[in-house]
């Protein structure tokens, strides 16, 4: 029987190596999401939605699996920005985290708006909304984040969108943000008519992102966005996209 050449038996053994690494890098993973139907939500138990089945596309592509969990967005932020090897979708990329995570996307697209309940007072532009009482937006949502870097001191922080929306229509605020593609879900989450709210002024549009914390090794975010750039080239996520998000147009290339 003849031995393999030494050249041979090293690259295999080093291939062994990074691969052994790899797996490990992987089974380190934890991923963190919220209730923003339909990109993220708990069905039967279980994460779904757009961004999780991506997600779950991609450690199957890659051979791994970790476990996602769907909590309230702050909770889920405060693991992202304060622990290694974790995960966290949607995230929108804005330049106040952009140092914060290590990107893969883009996964979604979004218009924000300011609504307010129907029959209720009127803001036709950001120097109107300053003028609100309080502004109704989910606790360390981007909205929070800019609105407050743009010198907003009105903001009434809220755990989800659910309860932003219901507490816009039973009077307690004249004024919430929140993002126009997610919204019929929510209203539909909280029982709340979509005749009881008005789009008020635009905000901004964003781009969503699966975001992960600054002390996971740069060869998982490298891995997992060549996966997903896979699909795309595939058709793979534009199945998936149009499954949750039917007549809305795909996010633009990175």
């Amino acid at each position: 029987m003849s031995l393999l050449p030494v050249r041979t038996l090293a690259t295999l053994l080093l291939c062994m190596l990074v691969t052994l690494e790899t797996m490990a890098e992987e089974t380190q993973l934890r991923f963190y999401t919220e209730e923003y139907p339909p990109i993220s939500f708990t069905q039967k138990g279980k994460a779904a939605g757009l961004g999780t089945e991506v997600v779950e596309e991609i450690m199957s592509r890659l051979g791994i699996s970790a476990p996602i969990e769907v909590v309230p967005w702050a909770r889920a932020y405060a693991h992202a920005t304060t622990t290694p090897n974790v995960g966290l979708f949607v995230t929108t990329r804005t330049p106040e985290r952009e140092k914060l995570f290590k990107w893969v996307g883009p996964v979604s697209a979004t218009t924000a708006h300011f609504y307010t309940r129907r029959g209720g007072q009127r803001f036709d532009n950001l120097e109107h909304a300053r003028l609100a009482e309080r502004i109704l937006i989910p606790r360390e949502w981007y909205l929070q984040q800019m609105l407050r870097g743009m010198g907003f001191n009105n903001i009434n922080s809220v755990p989800t969108p659910v309860d932003a929306v219901r507490m816009l229509v039973a009077g307690r605020a004249p004024l919430m943000a929140l993002d126009d593609v997610t919204l019929a879900d929510t209203l539909s989450a909280a029982g709340i008519n979509a005749n009881d709210i008005v789009a008020g002024s635009t905000i901004t549009q964003a781009v969503q992102y699966i975001a992960f914390s600054r002390d996971t090794p740069d060869s998982v975010a490298t891995r997992w966005q060549k996966t997903l750039d896979d699909m795309k080239a595939d058709g793979s996520f534009e199945r998936i996209y149009k499954k949750w998000l039917p007549g809305v147009a795909l996010p633009a290339a990175r």
